[in-house]
């Protein structure tokens, strides 16, 4: 019984933290939402871990149906999720310096600070940047992979305790980017920032491609050569 635990966690974390990253979102995160207070990044860090293990557990249980439901495919879900992250990632690219991000953010208002961060706390620092569809993919696939007899205790148990480390890895990675960003210093955050906003804009392409991928494949080969 203790082997089958420590198997569904194991499964659970290796398959969803290499995709979620969450040190990279952490990062993410910090370049969106620049000059944010302590308070403020706190705040983000509770929201955002709490919408990633919504929408994972979400997907984990019946992402499946959702999408039957729908009518939506897998690959149409990558496809969709890989456009949105590569046009999040080529604003970021292209988004202008930390210092002008700052001195924008600092003329506006208590109040309209704290409506922006609220809106963007789901999208896009949790959906797609968090959590997009190449985690709720991987969620949906471990959902599927369940035995139709029903789920045994010691494996609702190993999904809750992933859940739980993968929420955690998440809050922290968002709360203290910050300090890291202290430690790589102005010049070596903006670097670190355009880095990550371009590998995030080849994430949303190869997920793009791969959805596209999957749909030229169920295309019959008569139509493709037509």
């Amino acid at each position: 019984m203790l082997n089958q635990f420590v198997e569904t966690v194991l499964l659970v974390v290796a398959g969803l933290f290499p995709v979620i990253n969450p040190p990279a979102a952490g990062f993410m995160v910090l370049s969106l939402v620049p000059s944010t207070t302590s308070a403020e990044r706190a705040y983000l860090a509770r929201s955002i871990s709490l919408n990633s293990l919504v929408i994972l557990l979400v997907s984990l249980s019946v992402g499946a149906y959702v999408l039957s439901f729908f009518g939506i495919s897998l690959p149409a879900l990558r496809v969709a999720g890989g456009m949105v992250i590569a046009y999040a990632g080529w604003n970021l690219l292209h988004a202008p310096p930390g210092d002008e991000r700052e001195a924008e953010q600092r003329t506006a208002s208590d109040a309209a600070r704290e409506a922006t961060l609220r809106a963007k706390a789901f999208y896009p620092l949790t959906l797609p940047i968090t959590v997009g569809p190449g985690s709720i993919a991987v969620a949906i696939a471990l959902g599927t992979g369940r035995p139709r007899a029903g789920v045994p205790l010691v494996n609702l148990a190993g999904a809750a305790v992933g859940m739980a480390i993968l929420w955690c890895s998440i809050y922290v990675c968002v709360r203290y980017a910050a300090n890291v960003e202290k430690l790589l210093g102005p010049i070596g955050t903006e670097v670190a920032m355009r880095l990550f906003a371009f590998v995030l804009f080849c994430i949303g392409v190869q997920i793009l491609w791969l959805g596209l991928d999957d749909l030229l494949e169920s295309v019959p080969l008569w139509v493709r050569f037509k």
